[in-house]
């Protein structure tokens, strides 16, 4: 690609019609988020960067990307509540422990309430976009200056790419492991929203069926509308699994070879060892 902005304001850079024209110059978001401006790292001075290329593809960067057409929360409604049920979400859920001490909020949590208004059930939706590693604020800041279909972002430094493993292991694990726990142990139902690529780089995950599973991973993609210039939001797979079994796989490392350890550690160590050796010599 010859820039790494898939979709500035919700619309790709090549869309320069009077509608795409006007979300950026507003810095609007056209993906439900709380007001009608984007607010990604900063109220004040957004990164209207909603996605961006990774090897030719758009790889959600910001969450609120997910909330297209509302498309997950019912997705994960079906996955939660009998049909028929009568349900709603909500949004930012803080979660204590027994303590009180807060482990976090909960992206969403769905309610299934009946004919009086009273809780009957509830169950959780996590959203996971990437972070990404290098500098995006560069291009960004260099299209708003003078935005053009035919902008070019090459050969800088510090070229911006996906960071899947901070995002799984800074972010994604350890939200399973705070959150995730008092969820299963209350025996709720929890579901991830994310995107396909993202879910690959995970370790590989025992799925088990529909009826089985209490942690269900739905998987995400965008298409492009060539005839509106617009990416679409569409569940690409849904994988079923246990939370305790597939907790037990995130949290687990593949050991590399011990002898490749050690060999490291003898390097090191006669390193160290020649720098004393040295020292002695040169010592006055």
């Amino acid at each position: 690609m010859s820039h790494p902005l898939a979709e500035v304001f919700g619309f790709p850079i090549v869309n320069d019609s009077e509608h795409a024209k006007r979300f950026q110059a507003n810095r609007l978001c056209p993906f439900n988020n709380i007001g009608p401006n984007c607010t990604k790292n900063s109220i004040e001075d957004p990164l209207g960067v909603c996605t961006m290329f990774h090897q030719g593809k758009p790889i959600i960067i910001c969450p609120i990307r997910f909330r297209q057409d509302w498309l997950m929360i019912g997705l994960a409604a079906e996955f939660f509540f009998p049909p028929n049920s009568n349900w709603t979400s909500l949004g930012e859920v803080r979660l204590k422990d027994k303590s009180g001490n807060a482990v976090g909020n909960i992206d969403y949590v769905l309610v299934a309430y009946d004919a009086f208004g009273r809780v009957t059930d509830f169950a959780s939706l996590e959203v996971q976009a990437v972070y990404i590693s290098g500098n995006l604020s560069g291009p960004f800041k260099s299209y708003l200056y003078s935005p053009s279909p035919s902008f070019e972002w090459k050969g800088a430094m510090y070229y911006p790419a996906p960071d899947f493993l901070s995002s799984s292991k800074k972010r994604l694990v350890p939200q399973l492991i705070s959150k995730g726990s008092i969820l299963n142990f209350w025996g709720k139902k929890q579901a991830v929203a994310i995107q396909t690529d993202f879910f690959k780089t995970l370790p590989s995950l025992r799925e088990v069926s529909k009826e089985e599973a209490d942690l269900a991973w739905f998987l995400f993609d965008l298409s492009l509308d060539q005839e509106r210039l617009t990416y679409n939001l569409f569940l690409s797979k849904v994988v079923y699994t246990r939370y305790e079994a597939c907790l037990d796989i995130l949290v687990t490392t593949d050991p590399g070879e011990e002898q490749d350890f050690i060999a490291l550690l003898q390097r090191k160590l006669d390193q160290k060892l020649a720098k004393e050796e040295n020292t002695e010599i040169f010592e006055p």
